[in-house]
């Protein structure tokens, strides 16, 4: 038996050295990098989207903390859409949107064009657009807050100038508060979006447009039968993206006009903080925010089967 036990170990350390190969050895190295980002995901993401789920269903001052917590069932989603701010911020997400991702995808592929085919010094027009992206998104309010100024702002001297004696009072007007909002959001992403188009614009093949040269087609011709059929994947990869972004839109609003005036700006992320963070109910705030997910994951199937079914 005492000359057996060497052989077992033996056989032990054997079997372990197949098992681990170089292979899996670099593999287990792998996951134990992986390990803190996961760990981190399932703890930041998992478990916060399951407990914000849960909270939906309850009623939960925040000051009160964990022991406040109550069941509420389906009062919060039943109050939801009751609650004319709700219904307000819905209508002015859906206007945001409109206003903020087919007209500038439309004015940045034209821009992309033209960059791409017409303009000299194609970089330096590159990085001019593309600064207010990565600017500081409060930064860029600022500068145009003090723009559009009712008063003071060089826009409405400037249209006062031209003979316009009343001109838009702008950020501080409920009528156009939201669209001067969107004017601000558009100016400042048009830069990424243009820069995406370039990118795709560059993948084209120019014997295309030579062999359509040669058939005797104009630039029109040429930009609606092959620029714009060509770009489809990156102007649907923006349209994903910036449709997302628009039910997303906070800090400008935030910053500028902090839902108003009369919430003619309030959007859904903007009562999600009023709710979790002023009102302190945090129940609610998660009702809405799984509404916003909802709406998301609906854009997103929606555009997503359109775009299998072309």
């Amino acid at each position: 038996m005492e000359a057996a036990k060497p052989t077992l170990k033996a056989e032990k350390h054997q079997k372990a050295r197949k098992f681990w190969t170089p292979k899996r050895k670099e593999a287990l190295l792998g996951w134990l990098f992986l390990a803190p980002e996961i760990v981190g995901m399932l703890l930041l993401n998992v478990f916060a989207l399951g407990f914000s789920l849960y909270l939906s269903f309850t009623s939960w001052n925040l000051l009160s903390g964990i022991s406040g917590i109550k069941f509420a069932g389906l009062e919060n989603y039943i109050h939801m859409f009751q609650d004319p701010t709700i219904l307000k911020a819905l209508k002015n997400n859906l206007i945001y949107t409109v206003l903020t991702v087919p007209v500038p995808i439309a004015i940045a592929l034209v821009l992309a064009v033209l960059i791409h085919n017409k303009v000299f010094w194609k970089d330096y027009f590159k990085v001019v657009f593309f600064i207010p992206y990565i600017s500081s998104i409060i930064a860029v309010a600022a500068v145009w807050s003090a723009l559009f100024h009712p008063s003071l702002g060089p826009v409405n001297q400037f249209l006062m100038d031209l003979g316009i004696s009343n001109p838009p009072k702008w950020l501080v007007d409920p009528k156009t508060s939201l669209i001067s909002i969107a004017i601000i959001s558009s100016w400042a992403g048009l830069g990424y979006t243009i820069i995406i188009y370039l990118a795709g614009l560059t993948n084209i093949s120019s014997e295309l447009y030579e062999a359509a040269e040669i058939d005797g087609a104009t630039a029109l011709t040429k930009f609606v039968k092959i620029t714009v059929p060509l770009l489809r994947p990156t102007t649907f990869f923006l349209l994903i993206t910036m449709l997302i972004g628009s039910f997303k839109v906070f800090d400008i609003i935030s910053y500028l006009t902090e839902g108003g005036p009369d919430n003619s700006s309030t959007v859904i992320v903007f009562r999600i903080y009023e709710e979790g963070f002023v009102n302190y109910n945090m129940g609610y705030a998660s009702a809405i925010s799984w509404l916003l997910f909802a709406i998301i994951a609906v854009i997103t199937a929606a555009t997503w089967k359109l775009r299998k079914e072309e």
